[in-house]
This record gives C-alpha cells, structure tokens and sequence, in this order.
C-alpha cells in the first residue's frame, strides 16, 4: 500500500515522501498514529507538482546566480584605508566589508557569508577572493587595497 507520511518514521522515510508499506503496518501503526495517510491519486499529483515547483525554483535561481557570476568576474573592488609605514593596515578588510562595498559600486547584492575571505586581508596588495552564489556556482572577484 502507498502512503504519504506525514512525519519521519524510523526505517521508512521522511515527511512528505510517498512509500510502499504493507497493509497491516499502515493500517495498525501508521494510520492510528496518524504517521501516514494512504496516497491516493490527488495526493500523488499534488507532490508531483510541488516537487516539480522546487525543481524549477532551484533552476531559476541557479541560472540568477551564473547570471550575477558573469558580472562579478570582471569586478575590482578598490578599498582607500589608512596604514601604517610598513603596508599594515591599522583594521582588516572583511567579508561584510566587501559586500557592502559591492552593493555600493556594482549594485549586486551578496550576501556577506557568501563571500570567502581566505586569508586576513591586513596587508595593503591586490587579493583574489572566491564568492560561492550557489552549491556549484561561484565566482573570483579581485580586491585591491591601497592606503
């Protein structure tokens, strides 16, 4: 019997999978238990569809995030901070920092813990930094920092 189970159960699935169960254990623990309901044709439709829905969602934002990634290749961020004699800076260059700044100067919005800043960015020099817009898609973007 296919059912539709409305919460994780142990060896059988997760919430909202449809799964094949013998009779008697849906019908004398799932069902009392109100653990599973039985799939009929509507409700198999209706999953069919939402996934179907996230699929496409997931499509339009990873094509959004290859989109942003073509920007961001030719981006260099220019930051002016103060330092001393020795090419230190007297802060750090962040990931919050160089998302601001990217909001500022190109008008894309990321977010800051998209952005992986690898090492401190204490030192006055040109730095390549990785921003991860999507599980595989993600871009270089050049920072330089001068004081």
């Amino acid at each position: 019997m296919k059912v539709l189970l409305l919460e994780d159960v142990k060896g059988q699935g997760k919430k909202g999978q449809i799964v094949n169960v013998s009779d008697g254990y849906a019908r004398n623990f799932l069902f009392p238990q109100k653990l599973a309901t039985e799939a009929s044709a509507k409700i198999i439709n209706d999953i069919k569809n939402q996934n179907d829905a996230k699929e496409f969602k997931r499509q339009e934002e990873k094509k959004a995030a290859i989109a942003t990634a073509d920007k961001l290749k030719d981006v260099v961020l220019v930051f002016k901070t103060t330092g001393g004699a020795d090419g230190k800076l007297y802060g750090a260059v962040t990931a919050k920092d160089i998302a601001d700044k990217l909001e500022e100067q190109c008008g894309i919005v990321v977010d800051k813990r998209k952005v992986v800043v690898a090492e401190n960015i204490k030192t006055v020099g040109e730095y390549t930094i990785d921003v991860k817009l999507f599980p595989e898609v993600s871009a270089k973007l050049k920072v330089k920092v001068e004081s």
